[in-house]
């Protein structure tokens, strides 16, 4: 089959498992409309046999929009493959960095960098079972094998599969003896290596993941990266993608202020509400939007302490926004409020 467009992987948004769910997409997208948003991971056993809707469906809004698959059977990639395709998905992605031992005893995560034919046959399969473009997400190294030449090995292997575009986490997995939280912080960032790569392998698209805390630290890698993918610090201070869609992607429109993301919101949460989706499942994924500003208390602890309540519902946002001053709900990117 013929690839449909690859989507602009100059800025994403990490998949994130419990935290990169339908409705921090959704709360992100009122942020930038151009970065490109990801799913949690998803494994090919929950998309065969589980609820698909509740795994796969997502709001228009969402797009550009990635899913994330676990696994490793080729067989079971590529029926998924085409899944989503079917499902409008923009690009397909192979996880192969995660850590954790539970993903690991799947033989599927981190652990497959130590396998490059296996990936090499699943991204084989599952380019023949859809348009979309097929890429994979990985480790620098895994435990001992963390050679450079290890790792342009499994590239080069990958790459003769068709795959165009690696998404590099720029630190080792140890898949035994450290958490995955501990593997997120422990072993040492290594964006050196990730540049090497790209110098190595100009043809290729290679995008930088690990260790990017702000979107100026992401221009600054973009002049050498295809493009940078940042993790915990969008979730933890999403405000930070606001400036994205003009400083990144040239936009001229103005950025969005926090009065105007939360509004742009709620007519979402309003709707989900509705369906039955209690309002904290949502509005979490908001806590850190006034991070470092005056209110940012308060905002955090309306939004905790009521929204988890039985029928809690918009009145719940208002009280928050009602805490936090005109000043900085209308402040534009660059223009925060400085503490005292």
């Amino acid at each position: 089959m013929a690839a449909s467009p690859l989507p602009p992987h100059t800025l994403s948004v990490a998949p994130m498992m419990d935290w990169t769910d339908r409705h921090c997409r959704v709360f992100h997208r009122t942020l930038t409309r151009r970065t490109l948003l990801y799913t949690e991971m998803v494994t090919t056993g929950a998309i065969m046999h589980g609820d698909r809707e509740r795994h796969l469906g997502f709001d228009a809004a969402e797009h550009p929009v990635a899913l994330q698959l676990g696994g490793s059977d080729a067989a079971a990639l590529a029926e998924c493959a085409r899944i989503a395709e079917d499902w409008g998905y923009d690009e397909v992605n192979l996880n192969c960095g995660c850590p954790s031992d539970r993903v690991s005893s799947g033989s599927f995560g981190a652990c497959l960098m130590g396998t490059p034919d296996v990936v090499a046959r699943a991204v084989e399969a599952m380019r023949g079972a859809t348009r979309l473009p097929v890429t994979v997400k990985h480790r620098i190294g895994i435990d001992d094998l963390d050679s450079y030449d290890h790792l342009t090995g499994f590239v080069r292997t990958v790459e003769a599969a068709g795959c165009e575009t690696f998404i590099v986490h720029a630190r080792k997995a140890w898949l035994s003896g450290l958490s995955p939280k501990e593997n997120r912080e422990i072993p040492p960032l290594r964006h050196e290596v990730v540049r090497q790569l790209k110098a190595d392998f100009p043809h290729l698209t290679v995008v930088l993941n690990g260790g990017v805390l702000s979107l100026d630290a992401a221009q600054d890698a973009l002049t050498w990266a295809d493009g940078v993918m940042i993790g915990r610090a969008a979730y933890s201070d999403p405000f930070i993608l606001a400036r994205a869609d003009q400083d990144v992607f040239g936009e001229d429109m103005p950025p969005v202020t926090r009065r105007e993301a939360i509004e742009a919101f709620v007519p979402y949460v309003a709707a989900q509400l509705e369906h039955g989706q209690p309002l904290n499942r949502m509005m979490k994924h908001t806590l850190g939007l006034f991070a470092g500003q005056p209110g940012a208390r308060h905002w955090k602890r309306t939004i905790s302490e009521q929204g988890h309540r039985p029928g809690a519902g918009l009145e719940v946002v208002q009280a928050a926004l009602d805490g936090v001053s005109d000043v900085v709900l209308d402040a534009r990117p660059g223009a925060e409020v400085q503490p005292a």
